[in-house]
């Protein structure tokens, strides 16, 4: 019978963990004396690049919109009966529509598999979608690994 510890997961590993897209978690800043401002978001990871990209429901005052340009981190993780593992990126989110018709995250668009998760209090077909887009400035990634007697 062996112990676990947490170790770094490859590129490779972590490429695979995070497929082309699935679900998580994002913080935005809310202020000094304010808790962090947490939703869960369905994301899509273009494995090329190492760059995310997020599904927004778009509203006039959305909290969400008025957040591109500031720091945020994205945590996915999963567990099983193996193991756990997890990433967790940081940065700042840009504006997918902003972006040139030529640039790499268009490209990256086509890359991903951004799903459709059912949150709302309308039909999904019914709510506007803002797309966002994250290069990290700083991906990590761990997992739980047994050590063998």
């Amino acid at each position: 019978m062996g112990d676990f510890q947490t170790v770094q997961m490859t590129d490779e590993e972590r490429d695979e963990f995070l497929m082309t897209g699935g679900t998580g978690v994002i913080s935005f800043p809310a202020g000094i004396d304010e808790p962090p401002l947490s939703r869960p978001v369905s994301y899509g990871y273009d494995t090329t690049m190492a760059h995310f990209y997020f599904r927004f429901a778009s509203a006039p005052k959305g909290e969400k919109s008025e957040l591109v340009g500031r720091p945020i981190s994205f945590v996915t993780y999963d567990h099983t009966d193996e193991r756990w593992r997890s990433v967790i990126a940081t940065g700042e989110l840009d504006d997918v529509e902003a972006a040139d018709v030529d640039s790499e995250i268009i490209d990256g668009m086509g890359r991903v598999d951004i799903p459709i998760v059912d949150m709302f209090d309308r039909p999904a077909r019914e709510v506007s979608f803002r797309f966002v887009h994250l290069i990290p400035d700083e991906l990590t990634s761990r997992k739980e690994a047994r050590v063998e007697d």
